[in-house]
């Protein structure tokens, strides 16, 4: 298909956006173990939201949300299970704000209903739903912390006012004092974080 006006110039995944309830852990492994360097944080009232650069430009990201008990579970790839809390959304990557609201006009275009420009300060997003009721959202990094060496001291990408206790751990001393194991499961593992079971 040849690039036309209206071509969407797709740059990857932006984020994929999970859902935990222990963030610290979820920094402690992401960081920690599979060396996927936290690049940003943001916290509000509600909940965190903390990214990990997989590639240039591409983070996975996580949702922690404040008071929310969650019904968690473990499973095997490829297993269908009808829980699945752990995912909340995918974020599309594109180059900048033009990119942006030219998608947003495409999607209104084709009678899909779209949010209007969101300003998250280290990245802009509009949100829509893909036919399958799958929540997505197509952003840009107005100051991208990917590719690039991290800062923990700067305030415009560590916006947690109250971090979980790895980020105070990387940003006093740069690097983590522990770091958590993960075990292979055989089958559906349901309250993956009850310890009284």
């Amino acid at each position: 298909m040849a690039a036309t006006s209206d071509t969407v110039h797709w740059r990857g995944v932006h984020h994929l956006a999970l859902v935990t309830p222990d963030m610290d852990a979820t920094v402690r492994f992401w960081h920690g173990v599979l060396d996927a360097r936290l690049v940003t944080t943001i916290g509000t009232p509600a909940f965190r939201h903390y990214f990990f650069e997989v590639a240039a430009g591409n983070t996975v990201a996580f949702f922690e949300y404040t008071g929310q008990h969650l019904d968690t579970f473990a499973k095997p790839a490829g297993v269908p299970y009808a829980k699945a809390p752990q995912f909340d959304h995918l974020s599309l990557a594109l180059p900048d704000e033009d990119a942006l609201l030219r998608l947003r006009d495409r999607l209104k275009s084709h009678g899909c209903e779209v949010t209007d420009v969101i300003d998250h300060g280290v990245l802009r997003s509009i949100y829509f739903s893909d036919n399958n009721g799958l929540a997505l959202e197509a952003s840009w990094w107005t100051l991208d912390p990917t590719g690039r060496p991290v800062d923990y001291a700067d305030d415009r990408l560590f916006s947690d006012a109250d971090p979980v206790p790895a980020v105070r751990e990387l940003r006093e001393t740069g690097r983590l004092d522990h770091t958590v194991e993960t075990h292979l499961v055989d089958g559906i593992t349901e309250d993956l974080y009850n310890t009284t079971a």
